[in-house]
């Protein structure tokens, strides 16, 4: 039987003391998941893993080093410890490298508020492939839809444990559920293909199978006959589902260890505008049954809800302690590790503010355009924000949707994008990045 996570960390820290470590952090995580696929109706695969990840972090001095395992064994732990302070002692030193100080710890936090586990028992494989064969057989039921590519249903269990040097102890666990399925429309070279899916805390929460089904056919119909656009300068609409994407961009140019290193489009835009005057973005940790909700960061510090960008101007940074005291700053509480990597800044729940007029209104008003609800492939640069990307949608005649568009190339600065989007009202308000269709007045497309 394996031993307490608490107990997993409390040794980890009493083996790196001993060793000859100065201060040491260590994490636990214990997981299982299932994953059930379906095609044709029958069981095509089926995966159940379990699993315990350790993680020591130990400091000599300014010098720092990371090790992880998944055998829990004393002798493990012994040698991770030894191994992780020798190299330490040959690492170069990082002046802004060490644990939180007392007073910046989380405390008195509410794991109950935060809604991160489904108590309701672990869903058996048959109950996942019931799922997925129901999401598959909608898709199917879509005239025109050949063949359901994959149809996967899927669970996982989390419980996390931290324990630091400085006093620093705490713990959470999370479940998610997931359904996706994936359609084929069309015959031969004509085949296309699109997906819907959703992933929940609570199994409760989750979309019906045959909707899920449903969509996915509907949208890999939508798709076939697909033409290249013509080349110049349009409106271009970013579908809900990928308009996250457009603000990770964002989210990525105010990222502390981009700006420390000085990669970032925005390095110098503290304080001025990057939005439109009317609009914000918001980080709210604190979200009940949300994916990126958590009591306290990787570092032990409390997570709090802050305005990232207010009436369109920027307002900080995402910050670890390390990028926190290279800036001269004060940590966000914005650290995220995994058990074999050392802490970087990383966002929680974000939300954009929403619009009040819907995609259908925006795809009115845009005239001519491309309304984008894929992408692949990805050229931009961080250091001035030039974006192109590789884009199939549909095209947008005279304010109406008249035919499926592929092979192309959308290019802008994201500088410019992102000061004159305009949102839509359609964001879905349970996921972690809240963030509805929005329409860019004009990017280059480069089509036939």
């Amino acid at each position: 039987m394996s031993q307490p996570l608490d107990t997993l960390t409390a040794s980890l820290l009493q083996a790196a003391v001993k060793a000859g470590a100065d201060a040491a952090d260590a994490k636990a995580v214990q997981a299982t998941s299932i994953s059930v696929d379906v095609r044709g109706s029958a069981l095509e695969q089926a995966e159940r893993a379990e699993g315990v990840d350790i993680g020591l972090r130990v400091f000599v001095g300014q010098r720092v080093a990371t090790v992880s395992a998944s055998d829990t064994s004393e002798r493990t732990i012994q040698e991770m410890a030894e191994r992780a302070v020798a190299m330490a002692r040959e690492a170069p030193e990082d002046p802004f490298a060490g644990l939180a100080e007392p007073d910046q710890l989380a405390r008195d936090w509410d794991i109950a508020a935060l809604e991160l586990s489904d108590p309701t028992p672990e869903p058996s494989p048959d109950a996942l492939r019931e799922d997925a064969a129901a999401a598959e057989a909608a898709a199917l039921a879509v005239k025109g839809v050949s063949q359901v590519q994959s149809a996967s249903a899927g669970y996982g269990a989390q419980s996390v444990h931290i324990a630091m040097t400085n006093g620093f102890e705490g713990g959470y666990a999370r479940t998610d559920r997931g359904l996706s399925c994936v359609a084929i429309a069309g015959t031969g070279t004509g085949m296309e293909r699109d997906y819907d899916g959703d992933g929940r805390i609570f199994q409760s929460d989750m979309r019906k199978p045959a909707d899920i089904g449903r969509s996915a056919g509907e949208r890999a119909l939508a798709r076939l006959d697909a033409r290249k656009p013509p080349t110049g300068s349009y409106p271009v609409l970013f579908d809900e589902r990928i308009a996250a994407s457009v603000i990770g961009h964002l989210l990525g140019a105010m990222n502390g260890s981009a700006i420390s290193r000085g990669a970032s489009f925005l390095r110098d835009a503290m304080g001025e505008p990057v939005l439109p005057d009317h609009l914000s973005l918001t980080e709210d940790p604190h979200r009940p049954r949300t994916s990126g909700s958590r009591p306290f960061d990787a570092e032990g510090l409390p997570t709090r809800q802050r305005m990232l960008v207010e009436n369109g101007v920027l307002q900080g940074w995402t910050l670890d302690l390390a990028n926190a005291r290279k800036l001269g700053l004060d940590p966000t509480g914005n650290a995220a590790r995994s058990t074999s990597s050392a802490p970087s800044p990383s966002n929680w729940n974000i939300a954009l503010t929403q619009g009040d007029q819907t995609r259908d209104d925006l795809i009115r008003d845009m005239g001519t355009g491309l309304l984008v609800t894929s992408m692949i492939g990805s050229t931009i640069n961080p250091n001035t924000g030039d974006y192109s990307r590789g884009a199939s949608g549909l095209w947008v005649e005279n304010g109406e949707v008249t035919h499926a568009i592929n092979e192309c190339t959308i290019a802008g600065n994201l500088r410019d994008m992102l000061r004159h989007m305009v949102p839509a009202n359609d964001a879905r308000t349970h996921l972690s990045r809240v963030v509805p269709s929005l329409l860019v007045p004009g990017m280059t497309l480069a089509g036939a």
